[in-house]
């Protein structure tokens, strides 16, 4: 009877030591989820602030910045307006440049209002990049992107060679304010203006919206029905203009050259729609631009422009290689 009453009390100690070890162990992990996790800590911190977030456009710039950012240790912000407002992108920046990052990155889209904001910011000791669209008078350490002039240009030369020096044009543009803009219709007006049979009909401005682009696009064509060809300069107008032409059913008599590669701006080539687009490398222009900020911190020197790639493309150059400097998949 003793020995069957010490073994019930050993059972039950042994019992109690096991479930008082649960418990505790329990509650220090609960403990331990409760407990805020210690900061990531970053070599850097900068932020990239394109003219609009909800673009596929600068989703490729961010993709690359996000890359490098990520094989360099450096903590990326892309912040800024969801659709194109130049004033909130502006206090996107100002408003960054307030919280002391390390370096910023954006779209310098008017040269006449990014040059002071680009100084102010430098004297507060933080370095800005220009992606895409430069301000080439202000104190900005570098710019990496389309020669925009340059682009307009060839875009020009392809549509005189294609459709042999005659043509009636009218031009769609993202923005009249906008520099980058202004740059590739004037380089284009440049191309043509030596071909006697190229006239620019009209020019007219999307407000970076492919909505917009294709009631451009309806109320040219029914004031100039004269009009056979179409420049749009920025990634959302040759799919306004291509929309609009197809529902026309004048694909056989309407020559289209557009800008990027968007997946509809595929789609309309590859249908023949669209007869050729420029192309840019966004991708590039996101990943090398992480790249000079940081060599820039670490006291190396960096050129002050880089140019990337650009050229005119056709639906025989499909697929584009490296695609991920060019295309977005969906």
């Amino acid at each position: 009877m003793k020995r069957l009453l010490y073994g019930s009390c050993i059972l039950l100690l042994s019992v109690s030591v096991t479930l008082s070890i649960y418990f505790t162990f329990k509650v220090l992990a609960i403990e331990a989820q409760s407990k805020p996790m210690s900061p990531k800590k970053y070599d850097y911190h900068f932020v990239l602030v394109p003219e609009e977030l909800d673009n596929d456009y600068w989703r490729l710039v961010e993709k690359g910045a996000k890359d490098a950012a990520k094989e360099h240790h450096v903590l990326l912000e892309y912040v800024g307006p969801a659709q194109a407002d130049l004033k909130e992108q502006i206090k996107t920046i100002e408003r960054s440049a307030a919280s002391r990052v390390d370096g910023l990155l954006t779209q310098a889209l008017n040269e006449k209002q990014f040059t002071p904001l680009i100084n102010k910011i430098d004297l507060q000791g933080i370095p800005v990049i220009t992606i895409d669209t430069d301000a080439p008078k202000s104190n900005r350490i570098a710019y990496i992107g389309t020669n925009n002039y340059y682009s307009g240009f060839i875009a020009g030369l392809a549509l005189a060679k294609d459709l042999k020096g005659k043509a009636n044009v009218a031009i769609i543009t993202g923005r009249f304010e906008a520099s980058h803009q202004q740059l590739r219709v004037q380089g284009f007006k440049d191309a043509v203006k030596n071909y006697k049979g190229i006239k620019v009909i009209a020019i007219e401005e999307s407000n970076i919206s492919r909505v917009q682009a294709a009631e451009k696009t309806y109320t040219i064509l029914k004031e100039h029905p004269e009009v056979n060809a179409f420049f749009g300069t920025s990634a959302l107008d040759g799919i306004g203009i291509a929309k609009v032409i197809q529902q026309f059913h004048r694909e056989n008599s309407t020559y289209i050259i557009s800008f990027d590669v968007l997946p509809e701006t595929i789609a309309y080539l590859k249908e023949g729609v669209i007869e050729a687009t420029v192309v840019q490398e966004p991708y590039e222009m996101g990943y090398q631009a992480i790249k000079m900020m940081i060599a820039h911190l670490e006291g190396k020197r960096i050129a002050n422009s880089i140019y990337t790639e650009t050229k005119v493309v056709y639906r025989k150059d499909l697929p584009l290689v490296p695609e991920r400097n060019y295309e977005v998949r969906r």
